[in-house]
């Protein structure tokens, strides 16, 4: 069976807290005990990843912590994430509570009609709106990207 796939509506409620699907609740419980990181993603939605992917894609080296000393760049790497990141973990209810300081940024407020997408290594929740212009813009790319290969290949015959 496939892990972290699919996508289904959700509402966060009036304390900031959403029921897991049963099948993604199912995925984090598979690998692990329910131990989850929020991280905030850029593009404006809440990434909940199994702690320990988490910490495999946070896995640092000697040389990255060396360079935290002498790079601003390599510092705001580690801030960003840092700041960003929250650890929870799944009520035996099946529900979590979005970090405060996460809400506004995700216009993931209480109240809000919502979507958490499966992406095969945890998942995402998304404001419905926002979903919807993201799957416009993935929409997009894919089909500039079908342009581009077939562009290729009949260059390539010629």
């Amino acid at each position: 069976m496939l892990s972290f796939c699919g996508q289904d509506r959700i509402l966060i409620d009036a304390n900031g807290r959403f029921k897991m699907p049963q099948h993604f609740i199912t995925d984090f419980l598979s690998g692990g005990n329910g131990e989850v990181v929020f991280y905030c993603l850029p593009e404006g939605a809440l990434a909940i990843y199994p702690e320990q992917v988490y910490a495999e894609m946070r896995k640092r080296c000697n040389e990255d912590i060396r360079q935290a000393g002498m790079s601003m760049l390599k510092r705001r790497d580690l801030r960003r994430f840092g700041a960003w990141s929250a650890s929870a973990a799944i009520t035996p209810q099946g529900r979590l509570t979005l970090p405060n300081e996460f809400r506004q940024n995700t216009l993931l407020e209480p109240g809000t009609d919502a979507v958490i997408v499966g992406v095969e290594i945890g998942v995402e929740i998304w404001n419905w709106n926002r979903w919807q212009q993201e799957l416009k813009l993935i929409n997009e790319h894919e089909l500039d990207r079908g342009d581009l290969e077939l562009a290729r290949d009949l260059k390539f015959e010629q």
